[in-house]
């Protein structure tokens, strides 16, 4: 019984994750050492790299509570410089609700959310 009741505890937790884009832009010098952190902290296998291709800068998507906590998993070296952004899903009623704002005008925001 006590399992099942973590289970449940387990997925709460997991429903109030937020995922999260990281960027973490960088110069050629600082590659190799990024990269060195990043494997010592376990997140190496997150990140995806322009570098080869001449674009220096890691990409993960990573789950969290948090901006703040979001950004720890970026080395101080380039912590700085990083980006993070909090990311979500559209779906159909999404699209509904921003007809509806954009019909009466919401605030003149751009964009549908923001």
């Amino acid at each position: 019984m006590c399992h099942q009741k973590r289970s449940i505890n387990l997925s709460q937790k997991e429903k109030d994750m937020n995922r999260y884009l990281i960027e973490t832009p960088h110069t050629g010098e600082e590659c190799l050492d990024l990269i060195k952190v990043l494997n010592a902290q376990g997140y190496l296998w997150n990140f995806d790299w322009g570098c080869k291709a001449g674009i220096h800068s890691g990409w993960a998507i990573i789950e969290a509570e948090n901006v703040a906590q979001a950004r720890l998993v970026v080395p101080p070296l380039v912590r700085s410089r990083a980006r993070i952004v909090k990311l979500n899903k559209f779906d159909g009623s999404t699209i509904e609700e921003c007809e509806k704002q954009q019909a009466v005008g919401a605030a003149g925001s751009a964009a549908c959310g923001s």
